[in-house]
């Protein structure tokens, strides 16, 4: 067990009932609701591939999102240590997930592709090795079972 735990909690709620259920396949909405105490609703959905509305966050997007937000606050976090000042920060991340014959999928590789800017021309080196260092205590990434790669630009301000 780790020496500090901590416990996350929200609440899914599924809205898409049109009311006759999951009767058929084709017959309710993939839309739910995300809800987490003091925070705005979340609206879900499934991808638009799958009879989502494109209107609405899917759990896929919403997993890379995950990884590249927890990279950029390792990041952060890791150059604040190595007293690396960063003026901006921009990840476009993109993520791959394969279809098994048998209707499951899963998440293939995820690739972030983060555009650090630093203050200071002689630490743009150091700037771009903290990746690594960042990738190793982000907690997403270090709790999903694909690799997460790493694709940086750095450029001085």
């Amino acid at each position: 067990m780790g020496l500090h735990e901590h416990k996350y909690a929200l609440t899914v709620q599924w809205t898409g009932n049109r009311g006759e259920g999951t009767s058929s396949y084709r017959g309710y909405s993939r839309d739910h609701d995300i809800a987490i105490p003091g925070l705005p609703v979340l609206k879900g959905s499934a991808d638009p591939t799958f009879h989502g509305d494109r209107e609405r966050y899917n759990p896929e997007q919403l997993l890379l999102a995950a990884l590249a937000q927890c990279h950029m606050l390792s990041y952060l976090h890791v150059a604040v240590k190595h007293g690396v000042v960063v003026t901006d920060y921009r990840d476009d991340a993109t993520g791959e997930l394969v279809l098994n014959r048998d209707g499951s999928g899963q998440f293939q590789s995820v690739t972030l592709h983060p555009r650090v800017t630093v203050a200071d021309p002689g630490q743009a080196e150091l700037a771009a090795s903290l990746h690594h260092e960042a990738n190793q205590v982000c907690f997403i990434a270090r709790s999903v079972n694909f690799p997460v790669g790493h694709d940086p630009v750095t450029v001085v301000a």
